[in-house]
């Protein structure tokens, strides 16, 4: 019977941290048995945003140095730079052909990497703001008509004419108050349609070339977080069109798999953030090349509370619950079960078990990645078998595309 093939994969941007290992490749690990994997280095997608060339050859080698050292088998599952099989980028221009800009107006990620996620809620206060002036003044307008209609006797008097006086003063702060309004909307919009227009092409674009990593594979299976499930949607829908198209079942429509009991491992500084390599605090994260000392000076520096005894509540204790979430995959356990036997346990007993285990776990992957990073022709051969075993699934795949297409072979 035939495995169900998996692909997925990492940006080498650099600094691995503890959420990648949780939510993604140590679940990866326990896959490599019961389905065929692929596992990429998504250069491709890394260039999305500005990389300096020496550390993305760098911080390629030292990502697939982190999936072997993480439990990552050469022997079971393909480890290669996505740049290095060329049916990445030559399909994804194919499936450009079949995707419509609306599709892609509604990623979330490429307003987000270009800054202008919050564009549509800023918009909306400065738009609610502006009727809400509107009406003010609509009313005091009213008032002050009213005023002189129904008052003339009372205009030449002295009370008269400071009411008058102050309606007319209220009309006049809310005209320019209004008009402020009307200026701050037109300059958000100009401040998106420049955010907009600085974004790189490929980074609008780079949910298509996901789509291209997963369909060239004819992967049936994608381990995927909650940020790019979206992403795991278009790609469904381009395959749906592209067999639309030409009358054909050809792709595969990729399932999600989600995977492992910390799918969404939170910042260590503030536990309603995710974990981030791009955080500018070193300690909202452990890396994994961290040293033992910096694993446990992080934990024991996390944040937390000062609620009495350790208890699992994600909504009113998210940065407990986020230490309790690491215990519990790191242990193999639940973040209740955990809870449960830290209950009466203050913040530094439960931190220092935590830091203990994290170093366990965690030490044994750094010192191999250090290893492996320093023998760059062994690491360099693996990544090359694994590029030649990527070509040989990808490539009957793609000539079979490019027959459909009509492209002339020659």
């Amino acid at each position: 019977m035939t495995k169900p093939r998996i692909l997925s994969g990492v940006q080498p941007t650099g600094n691995l941290h503890l959420g990648n290992y949780l939510g993604a490749i140590r679940n990866w690990v326990g896959l490599q048995d019961s389905h065929e994997c692929l596992f990429m280095l998504a250069d491709l997608h890394a260039i999305t945003v500005p990389q300096n060339p020496a550390d993305l050859t760098r911080n390629t080698r030292e990502t697939a140095a982190a999936y072997i050292a993480c439990g990552i088998d050469p022997k079971k599952s393909a480890i290669f730079p996505q740049s290095a099989v060329t049916m990445h980028s030559e399909l994804a221009w194919i499936l450009n052909c079949h995707t419509p800009l609306g599709w892609l107006n509604r990623m979330t990620q490429f307003k987000e990497k270009a800054s202008i996620l919050e564009a549509p809620e800023a918009h909306k206060m400065l738009e609610d703001k502006s009727n809400s002036t509107l009406d003010a003044l609509t009313e005091t307008g009213r008032q002050l008509n009213e005023f002189c209609a129904l008052t003339p006797d009372l205009k030449g008097s002295a009370a008269g004419t400071e009411m008058l006086a102050k309606l007319s003063k209220v009309v006049g702060l809310l005209q320019k108050e209004f008009l402020l309004d009307q200026t701050n909307k037109k300059n958000l919009s100009k401040e998106i349609s420049k955010r907009t227009d600085a974004a790189q092409l490929g980074l609008y674009a780079y949910p298509v070339l996901m789509a291209a990593d997963i369909l060239g594979y004819h992967a049936t299976h994608v381990p995927v977080g909650e940020d790019q499930k979206q992403h795991l949607e278009l790609a469904r829908d381009i395959a749906g069109a592209f067999n639309r198209a030409y009358g054909t079942e050809f792709f595969p429509l990729p399932e999600p798999l989600i995977i492992g009991a910390a799918t969404r491992v939170m910042s260590l500084k503030d536990g309603t953030k995710k974990m981030s390599k791009s955080d500018p605090s070193d300690l909202s994260r452990i890396t994994l090349t961290d040293d033992a000392d910096a694993i446990a000076k992080k934990i024991r520096k996390a944040q937390a509370d000062s609620i009495e005894g350790i208890t699992y509540d994600e909504k009113n204790r998210p940065a407990v619950a986020n230490l309790l979430t690491i215990f519990a995959a790191l242990s193999d356990s639940t973040p209740e079960a955990i809870a449960s036997e830290y209950a009466s346990a203050q913040n530094s007993t439960f931190k220092n078990a935590l830091a203990d285990l994290a170093v366990e776990k965690l030490s044994p992957i750094t010192t191999r990645m250090r290893d492996l990073m320093d023998d760059h022709s062994t690491l360099d051969k693996l990544l090359k078998d694994g590029a030649n075993r990527a070509r040989e699934i990808a490539t009957p795949i793609f000539e079979e595309t490019q027959k459909m297409v009509g492209f002339l072979k020659v």
